[in-house]
């Protein structure tokens, strides 16, 4: 009974109530358990279809929250709605955790409040929505959901470090290096050249006054690059 009192609790806090209590049981079923039984399903395909809708969803809300901002603006705030820390953090609000069917190994050791898990969760949930009762109910989830989390105009950007450190977040790579690569000039006047590197993508170079600087144009030049933006104040 207990278990049944949390699905409803899950479902009131989601905003949809499942009518296939067998989609609900997959979206809430991690592949620990396939590994464990190969008899019982689990969420990977939901998460896989919930990842998509997730992004439809996220790219439609902020088309329409922000009509003028530039295409670099809106992708740094889709990478930041989209990530897995994210939706992570929409799980725990939903207390989704404590509905995961989980193999006992995995329970064990803290799967319920596991990041990747959450986030993975999240997805296949929002696509179990999606499969019962349509984009439209799946975008209202999201927009309840994910909308509140649009804190501030795009305008508002981070500095080029800090917006290529979430575009990697969000793309699954990981997080940049920087490495000085140069030193010219008089020690009053000094010039830097400096590399970002991403294990996944080619470096890219900047140059400045001191360290940060050519480190920050580095990331300018990167985020470029990959078409996120095109300078450091957008």
């Amino acid at each position: 009974m207990a278990a049944v009192r949390k699905l409803k609790e899950l479902e009131a806090r989601l905003g949809h109530v499942f009518k296939n209590r067998a989609l609900l049981k997959k979206a809430l079923t991690h592949a620990s358990v396939r590994q464990a039984s190969a008899k019982r399903r689990d969420n990977e395909r939901l998460e896989f279809l919930g990842d998509r809708v997730l992004g439809l969803a996220i790219a439609e809300l902020l088309s329409e929250t922000y009509p003028t901002a530039t295409e670099g603006q809106l992708a740094r705030l889709f990478n930041r709605l989209v990530r897995g820390g994210t939706c992570a953090e929409v799980a725990r609000a939903l207390d989704l955790g404590a509905s995961l069917h989980l193999s006992e190994s995995e329970a064990g050791t803290g799967g319920r409040d596991k990041e990747t898990i959450l986030a993975d969760g999240c997805e296949a949930l929002l696509g179990a929505v999606f499969l019962e009762a349509g984009y439209a109910k799946a975008r209202d989830v999201v927009r309840a959901h994910w909308g509140p989390k649009l804190q501030g105009a795009p305008a508002e950007a981070a500095d080029a470090k800090s917006a290529l450190q979430e575009w990697a977040q969000g793309q699954g790579l990981e997080l940049p290096q920087y490495v000085e690569v140069a030193r010219e000039g008089p020690d009053h006047a000094p010039r830097f050249t400096a590399e970002v590197r991403i294990k996944g993508t080619k470096p890219a170079r900047g140059e400045g006054a001191s360290k940060r600087a050519a480190e920050q144009a580095a990331a300018t030049a990167l985020l470029a690059r990959e078409g996120v933006r095109r300078g450091a104040d957008e």
